[in-house]
């Protein structure tokens, strides 16, 4: 068998089936790109900002929290490589669930892929409205007009190509990660130096002398698990970029690969020495733990730089969810399961249909920042979250399904797999289950659990309006 058969997949009858939905799109993302897309998606608010209150719950072990949810969102993402390197596709796990679960799996993975995301979009653009509203020069201006422009900027660049998407996300992920290994530097030269902190003197003593790595026992760190884990939501991302890049067989392994150690430097790296630098109980919920060791070290302006920081992280999120919901939705619109318009696309080559449509739902959210502005950030991560759990369990069951096929002979497995298959998925399964019951003893959570009912209504109710225009030809082997 020849090496471009292993990289590409391929079947004992012939090439892998084509999908009518990756027609038509240009092939712009480099290498650097698709790298920095990667990095982008491992790295965001929830370690920005979400990581101050964490610790304040679970002390030192949110390291170990950031690891473990870390590893299975590699586990993930590893699997999603596999099926990349089998057949490219900018349908990506909407594709893969096509094939191997039918259009109703399919079906399933585009809406709440979308629900994620779109939902995800309003969280953005209610974030990027606050953080804005962080300088007095913003503060007169309202928040719902804060997030509607926000908004405006991102679809309007959104729109014009995907080259332009990819420059974006490149210098987006160069702020986040710049900020991250300065911090870093920063923080290893207090430490190797002995430097005095609010009192403190920084080391691991700081560890040991306040409770040590539990301090509040091994409980709340099991519990805030279920929070942990949507630091890592966008890593799937990458495969929807996989669809638009010329070689993804060379590029897509090393942006993968390069997930697992990323997550090990820049999340659980820089939580260990953030409780190497203050005491866990110094940080507070709602401040990036990040300032407050800038701030107490007295240095100049560190407030408005991590403002800045959290606030490109939140135009990046913002900025992928409208980039991968159009080109989910566009794979779906030539199968039947998403409104026609979805499948247009522009002169640029730019999906603009499904792109409006979750532009559409954002501007929902400019409405909640009108009308509620205090609760609008809490009501719609809810939703995000089961569509998130949804999506990664999806992209795990397509993956399953596609080796029992290799298995039998029907499909060739490419040199680059997910390691221990098929234990890895039913590992991964277990644990994107045990977040879901993790979810109730969460008040928010709870809150979750409790729309789920109506969420699958909506996804039955859906499935009997579209089933009777489903055109599994979108679908065909070469």
């Amino acid at each position: 068998m020849s090496q471009e058969t292993l990289q590409t997949g391929g079947d004992s009858g012939g090439q892998p089936p084509v999908d009518a939905g990756d027609a038509g799109y240009s092939k712009s993302l480099k290498a650097r790109h698709i790298n920095m897309i990667a990095i982008g998606g491992a790295i965001g608010t929830g370690l920005f900002l979400g990581a101050g209150g964490r610790l304040v719950q679970a002390g030192p072990a949110l390291a170990i929290a950031y690891a473990v949810c870390g590893l299975f969102a590699f586990f993930v993402v590893r699997s999603l490589g596999e099926l990349i390197l089998y057949r490219p596709s900018s349908g990506a796990f909407v594709s893969y669930a096509r094939e191997f679960m039918g259009e109703k799996g399919a079906y399933t993975a585009g809406w709440m892929h979308f629900l994620n995301w779109s939902t995800t979009g309003i969280a953005d653009i209610t974030a990027i409205a606050l953080y804005a509203h962080f300088w007095a020069m913003f503060s007169p201006i309202p928040q719902w007009v804060l997030a509607l422009i926000a908004l405006a900027i991102v679809l309007a660049l959104n729109m014009v190509s995907v080259r332009l998407f990819g420059e974006m996300e490149f210098w987006f992920a160069i702020v986040k990660v710049g900020a991250l290994v300065v911090f870093m530097l920063v923080g290893i030269y207090l430490i190797v130096t002995g430097h005095a902190i609010d009192g403190h003197q920084a080391g691991f003593s700081i560890i040991s002398d306040n409770g040590g790595i539990f301090p509040a026992g091994i409980v709340p760190v099991v519990l805030i698990m279920q929070g942990v884990v949507f630091a890592y939501a966008s890593v799937e991302l990458v495969g929807v970029a996989a669809g638009e890049t010329e070689n993804p067989e060379k590029i897509m392994p090393k942006a993968i690969n390069s997930i697992m150690w990323r997550i090990g430097i820049f999340y659980v790296g820089s939580v260990a020495l953030l409780t190497m630098l203050m005491p866990w109980s110094s940080y507070k919920d709602g401040e990036s733990p990040f300032v407050t060791v800038l701030a107490n070290l007295g240095v100049p302006y560190a407030g408005d730089v991590m403002n800045l920081v959290v606030l490109t992280a939140a135009m990046s999120s913002l900025n992928s969810g409208l980039y991968s919901t159009g080109r989910i939705l566009r794979s779906m619109s030539l199968a039947g399961s998403a409104p026609k318009f979805t499948g247009a696309m522009n002169k640029s080559q730019v999906p603009y249909g499904g792109i409006l449509l979750t532009a559409a739902v954002c501007v929902v959210g400019v409405g909640l920042n009108a009308v509620v502005p205090e609760q609008a950030f809490e009501i719609v991560l809810n939703f995000a979250s089961i569509g998130i759990l949804a999506t990664w369990a999806i992209i795990v069951l397509s993956h399953l399904l596609f080796v029992r096929k290799a298995n039998r002979g029907e499909v060739t497995r490419p040199s680059y797999r997910l390691p221990f298959s098929p234990y890895i998925e039913y590992v991964t399964l277990a644990f994107l289950a045990s977040v879901v019951v993790l979810m109730g003893f969460d008040e928010i959570g709870q809150i979750t659990l409790m729309a789920l009912p109506l969420i699958l209504i909506a996804l039955v109710i859906g499935w009997f309006c579209v089933r009777g225009r489903i055109d599994m030809s979108a679908m065909e082997r070469e």
